[in-house]
């Protein structure tokens, strides 16, 4: 006899009992489950003292087991009908994924996606079994020659374990580095969009109730993702394994300095932008997501400025945040930081008009130990110091209402790569800037991993109603992606996130990071120069201490 605890009700079983079956029993949704702490796939079975947690679309852990799935039907319906068909999946604009035919000669119109519709229409109805098949690394690289997935076999040098789970549904084998499914039957929300020259996957989004958000073009980030793409083809980086062997085979100083070279023609190009046009900006707007890596950037782009002659002033939204008192609350009663209402906007306008008409400001500068601000000495403009501010809402038009829209140049940041695991697995870009927050919080701001994990839900939320939308207006994109960054913050990242015991309520994201960071080789940080972006992070910045 053993004891299952379901929303703090008590199963008494005799014999062990599917984890599906369980969930149709207690007439709950579900896509997975957390069992004792461990994500588990629908398909396990529980004979022992257990507290379970079904998952449903709401969660992210189970939208990632949704959009694998759908990843694995889609794949499984080309093979139907192309067999040997090379595709890659990539991320996409509008939280959706994207799938190009690599094999010349196949043309996706809508006349394919009519077809790959039915396909996967067919097998979702079929309701086949999606079953786990543990094979040895030689027995897997014979299926993927087997298949023609080259790719998958480069990858599979760097595979630590002695075995691959593969996941076999009606004769159909793969496998895409993550659960899946019980069986095909359970995808019941996707769309498929022509998005030359692929189409793109729409899923359900933890973030959206569990619905498929509207679809919403964008045309900057369009640009982004296709510009890192053809920067990962076009250095040889496309994956992890060709990354791998910059660290073993070629060199990790090419590797390194390749990106960094990247990055200062990217500078020089927005220093020119912005000098052939200095006789009418006055304030220069940089904003992104958390761990962007918008305080180096607002430095380099200052010296960038200084080379031109050009001598700005720098300013950061941060040094403007009200009380936490005074601050507005979340869902959960908790000051919201990310909504623009936490900031002290009128007195940020009036310094900053005031600046701008030559009057001598004390700015501001915020405390985060103490959660107050103090003021510095007055600081005094020329009438041709333009303004660099830095914030995540420094694109939103509220931030800088006073000043005419003709005289700000605004720059949003990101890293966006176009990196995968292999051609049917992505290397998604949020888990980038995920670590790049652990390694930086943990190591300096003294934070425990498992709170940056607690905080970053609120924290992407926030992204999606304050920074996202504005991304348009901006006048330069700029990738703050460094392709060498995973090997070098490997080291970093891990003694973090090892430090999250099974017990703990975010050990399943940090098991799924460390995982993956098992696939990457280590690159040693002696070659990052000290002015890198990536010096934000890990540490040994020239432009400050953390």
């Amino acid at each position: 006899m053993f004891k299952i605890t379901v929303n703090n009700n008590i199963i008494e079983r005799e014999d062990k009992v599917l984890l599906e079956d369980l969930a149709k029993e207690l007439g709950i949704k579900a896509y997975c489950a957390k069992v004792n702490n461990r994500l588990r796939e629908l398909t396990y079975y529980v004979n022992y003292n257990a507290t379970v947690e079904f998952l449903d679309l709401t969660n992210y852990d189970a939208v990632r087991v949704y959009e694998t799935s759908l990843n694995y039907v889609m794949l499984m319906a080309l093979e139907r009908l192309y067999p040997g068909l090379r595709v890659r999946i990539s991320q996409c604009v509008s939280r959706s994924v994207c799938c190009n035919v690599l094999d010349k000669g196949v043309r996706v119109d809508s006349k394919f996606l009519k077809a790959l519709q039915e396909e996967m229409d067919k097998i979702i109805k079929a309701n086949y079994p999606i079953r786990r098949k543990n094979v040895t690394k030689e027995e897997a690289k014979e299926i993927y020659k087997k298949e023609g997935y080259f790719d998958k076999i480069e990858v599979l040098k760097y595979r630590e374990e002695d075995t691959v789970h593969m996941s076999e549904c009606d004769g159909y084998i793969n496998y895409l580095y993550g659960y899946q499914l019980p069986s095909t039957g359970y995808i019941d929300k996707y769309k498929l969009r022509l998005y030359h020259p692929g189409f793109l996957i729409q899923f359900p989004r933890a973030e959206c109730g569990g619905e498929i958000p509207e679809f919403e073009e964008s045309l900057s980030f369009a640009k982004m993702l296709k510009d890192a793409r053809d920067w990962s083809e076009m250095i040889g980086c496309a994956n992890i394994a060709s990354i791998n062997n910059y660290a073993t085979e070629i060199s990790m100083n090419d590797l390194v300095n390749i990106c960094e070279t990247k990055h200062n023609n990217m500078l020089a190009e927005l220093g020119d932008k912005i000098k052939n046009d200095i006789n009418n900006i006055r304030v220069i707007c940089i904003a992104g997501p958390s761990s962007s890596g918008k305080t180096t950037f607002s430095n380099r782009l200052r010296l960038e400025l200084m080379s031109r002659g050009i001598i700005p002033l720098k300013i950061s939204m941060d040094d403007y945040y009200l009380d936490a008192s005074l601050c507005p609350v979340d869902e959960n009663g908790k000051p919201d930081f990310e909504h623009i209402e936490s900031l002290d906007l009128e007195l940020f306008n009036d310094n900053l008009i005031n600046l701008i008409e030559g009057e001598e400001v004390n700015l501001p500068t915020y405390d985060f130990e103490k959660h107050e601000r103090v003021f510095g000495k007055p600081t005094k403009i020329s009438s041709t110091t333009p303004i660099i501010i830095e914030g995540i809402h420094a694109l939103n038009e509220r931030v800088t209402k006073l000043i005419p829209k003709n005289q700000k140049f605004k720059i949003y940041i990101s890293p966006t790569s176009q990196i995968n695991i292999d051609d049917h697995s992505i290397v998604n870009a949020t888990d980038i800037r995920l670590l790049r927050r652990i390694v930086r919080d943990f190591r300096y701001r003294n934070t425990d991993p498992s709170r940056t994990f607690e905080m970053w839900p609120s924290v992407r939320n926030g992204e999606f109603k304050w920074i996202y939308p504005f991304q348009e207006e901006a006048d330069y994109i700029y990738n703050t992606e460094l392709t060498y960054e995973l090997g070098v913050m490997k080291k970093y990242a891990l003694p973090a996130l090892k430090k999250i015991d099974n017990n703990d309520p975010n050990y399943i994201q940090a098991n799924r990071l460390i995982k993956f960071l098992k696939y990457i080789r280590d690159i040693d940080d002696k070659y990052v120069p000290c002015n890198s972006l990536l010096r934000e992070f890990i540490g040994g910045s020239c432009f400050y201490d953390v």
